[in-house]
């Protein structure tokens, strides 16, 4: 069985490291610990591996995060890859810093990646992990907030949460989502 894990984020030196691009960080590190070697593909970079007989088609797509659908979708359709099998790790203002929370299904929550994947495949019923970054910011500053670096206090924290949110995706491929869910979101 295939499964797509896409984390989503912006290419570029300016961006790389920065909130916005928590998805990349995490793909990055599930491919570090499968030792998965990434290459540069149609839409992406791309990294395949194998986990408990499964094969995991790791992508960071390089549409920008706008247009993430156009990857997530042609990825989809080249892997052959079932719409239960998708799961995109996602940053999230919503949520407290450190929080990570799976869902099965939802909206965009005003996230620009997610609502095109939404539109691109047609569905909002796929498996994503909301990587939550807080709201301390001053009215106005989302954007300088979102693609901003990282906190001195905020970096041991994020290493962990990194940890748990591959660890989620490993569960998430083991054993399902419901479990999955049951798991981790209180944690």
């Amino acid at each position: 069985m295939k499964y797509l894990i896409v984390g989503l984020g912006n290419i570029g030196d300016e961006y790389a490291h920065t909130r916005h691009n928590i998805g990349f960080d995490v793909v990055s590190e599930l491919a570090d610990q499968l030792d998965a070697q990434w290459s540069e593909e149609r839409y992406g970079s791309v990294a395949q591996a194998k986990m408990r007989g499964h094969i995991l088609i790791l992508l960071k797509p390089n549409t920008y995060m706008n247009l993430s659908g156009k990857a997530v979708n042609y990825w989809m359709q080249k892997e052959n890859i079932a719409l239960e099998n998708l799961l995109v790790v996602v940053d999230d203002l919503a949520i407290p810093f450190g929080t990570l929370r799976m869902k099965g299904k939802g909206s965009d929550g005003g996230h620009n990646g997610l609502k095109n994947i939404n539109a691109l495949i047609g569905s909002q019923n796929f498996a994503r992990i909301r990587f939550g970054l807080g709201n301390e910011f001053h009215r106005g500053q989302q954007v300088d907030f979102v693609l901003g670096k990282w906190t001195d206090e905020e970096k041991p924290i994020l290493k962990e949460r990194i940890a748990m949110a591959v660890d989620m995706i490993k569960s998430f491929v083991a054993i399902g989502l419901q479990l999955t869910m049951t798991q981790f979101n209180n944690k």
